[in-house]
């Protein structure tokens, strides 16, 4: 019997990639909904048996949807798959009745691993399937993977590589920390130096503390930039187990140290992900409580046009908010380009 089934993610690319790895004999009508309000709303209008779920995306999260589905007693077998692999995240998904998690990049074998466990498939064939084309009751889905303007473009797939790299980070910092870090969806922009501050989730004004590391591999280079704002360190002194007195040198420590976990657990994401080895510089503090426009400003010079992905990571129950920001130089982009054409669509 034909399954209904739902790939509800933010990202063209991860949509198309999961589709194209679901097994031939897995029969399905497959549905898109590109955040979980669409998706939820598709489940109210009986559309989807089953699903496949990304966490961090606009609109309605992942989180958001499981409680939805449970509130409103909606019938629907949902499969988490996120580059958000944290420890809590899946133990809050497993508790908001997710049957399984999956992490990004998709691991073909672990997805035919879970589709046999529950049933889902008798046995694995392994040729990809095309899905049938269908008009779905929602305008807002659609069951063709190459309809509902499913191209894949560049800024597309550095957002996915980057959701992918933080989760990672995130997931190291949280193991560390015993934390959970609540995580955005990263924005991609090439900006001039002069935007640089709007890519900002910290307020212009706002005190702050920056560290800058250098980084290069293959001819692609750049700087991360990690920013804190000021009213996080003593929560991070707390976290990182530090009882004495704080003072500049002790908080300028605090900081480095937890900006060389989440720039180089992040960067080790992302250049595995485009094979690349990065090698970091030596760190450099930009400047400790002073308003974050400043601290840009003061620094414009060792920045032109650029390719710029903004994470900002949020540790619950805590002051910590920090900003990373990886800018690539306008010379890295082409090669960048080079390094995922085979992702991206003509």
């Amino acid at each position: 019997m034909t399954t209904s089934l739902i790939i509800c993610d933010d990202s063209n690319l991860a949509r198309k990639q999961l589709a194209k790895s679901l097994p031939a004999n897995f029969d399905m009508d497959i549905h898109f909904a590109c955040n979980g309000l669409e998706a939820v709303d598709a489940l109210r209008n009986g559309i989807g048996e089953m699903m496949f779920l990304d966490l961090n995306m606009p609109e309605m999260d992942g989180y958001e949807v499981l409680q939805a589905i449970r509130e409103e007693d909606l019938n629907c077998l949902v499969i988490v798959v996120s580059g958000d692999v944290q420890p809590e995240a899946r133990k809050r998904v497993k508790d908001l009745g997710a049957l399984a998690f999956i992490k990004k990049p998709i691991d073909i074998d672990k997805l035919e691993a879970i589709l046999l466990e529950y049933g889902l498939v008798d046995k694995i064939t392994a040729a990809p399937v095309q899905a049938t084309t269908k008009t779905s009751a929602n305008s807002k889905l659609s069951s063709s993977i190459d309809g509902m303007e499913f191209h894949v473009g560049f800024r597309d797939c550095y957002q996915e590589i980057a959701n992918i790299g933080m989760g990672q980070a995130a997931d190291l910092l949280a193991r560390m920390l015993g934390v959970f870090v609540t995580l955005p969806v990263p924005n991609v922009n090439i900006i001039e130096v002069s935007e640089l501050h709007m890519a900002l989730s910290l307020a212009e004004n706002e005190r702050a503390s920056a560290v800058c590391q250098g980084f290069i591999g293959r001819g692609i280079a750049g700087e991360a930039i990690m920013i804190f704002n000021d009213a996080g360190i003593d929560s991070i002194a707390t976290l990182m187990e530090y009882s004495g007195d704080i003072d500049e040198i002790i908080e300028r420590e605090l900081v480095m140290d937890i900006a060389n976990i989440l720039i180089g657990t992040c960067l080790k994401g992302i250049g595995t992900q485009l094979n690349i080895d990065f090698s970091q510089g030596h760190p450099l503090i930009l400047g400790q409580h002073q308003r974050v426009s400043n601290m840009i400003q003061a620094n414009s010079k060792r920045w032109k046009k650029m390719l710029a992905i903004e994470i900002n990571y949020t540790i619950s129950n805590g002051d910590i908010n920090c900003d990373l920001l990886l800018l690539f130089t306008e010379d890295s982009i082409e090669r960048l380009n080079e390094q995922i054409s085979y992702m991206v669509d003509d």
